[in-house]
C-alpha cells in the first residue's frame, strides 16, 4: 500500500470540525498513559494486533502521541503519530458505530496539528488504505514508488 504526503504548513482550519463532533457528544483529547490498556484493548477488539503494538508505543511517549475520541466514557476512536517512524501518522481507527460522524477526520487533524507543533513541515501517512479520504480531508498526495515503503519483511 502506498504512502501519502501531507503539507502541514497548509492544513485547513479545523475548529468547526471539532465543534461538530463535540456537539454530537464526543470528547477529543490526548490519551493518558494510564489509559494505555483501555486504548490498546479497543484497538485489539476492533482492529489488529500490529495496531495494538503501535498504540502501546504511542502511549509510552512523552508527550503521549495518541489522540482519542470518547463517548459516554468509552473509546470511540484513536489516532497515533510518531510510532513506527518519526513524522508518520497512524494507525487510526474509529468504531464502526461512530463512522460517518467526522471522528476520523477530527482525530487525523489533531495528530497532524501535533506533528506541526513538533516542528514538522510534512507528515507521511504510511500504508494508506482510503486514499481518497486523505486526499480530500487534508490534501495528501501519493508518494511515487512508496509501495511497500518501510513495511517490508513484516513479522506475523
Amino acid at each position: 500500500m502506498i504512502d501519502m504526503l501531507v503539507r502541514l504548513y497548509d492544513l485547513p482550519a479545523s475548529d468547526s470540525l471539532y465543534r461538530e463532533v463535540e456537539a454530537a457528544g464526543y470528547v477529543l483529547r490526548r490519551a493518558r498513559a494510564f489509559e494505555k490498556h483501555t486504548v490498546a484493548a479497543f484497538a485489539q477488539a476492533h482492529f489488529s494486533p500490529k495496531w495494538v503494538s503501535e498504540v502501546e508505543v504511542a502511549l509510552s511517549r512523552q508527550p503521549v502521541a495518541c489522540f482519542i475520541a470518547t463517548h459516554d466514557r468509552k473509546v470511540a476512536g484513536f489516532a497515533c503519530y510518531d510510532t513506527t517512524l518519526r513524522g508518520f501518522f497512524g494507525p487510526t481507527g474509529v468504531a464502526e458505530s461512530a463512522r460517518g460522524s467526522g471522528l476520523g477526520k477530527a482525530l487525523l487533524f489533531k495528530s497532524l496539528e501535533a506533528l506541526r507543533e513538533l516542528g514538522y513541515a510534512y507528515a507521511i501517512i504510511g500504508g494508506v488504505g482510503p486514499r481518497e479520504f486523505y486526499a480530500k480531508a487534508c490534501g495528501a498526495i501519493e508518494i511515487p514508488g512508496s509501495d511497500p515503503g518501510t513495511y517490508t519483511d513484516l513479522l506475523p
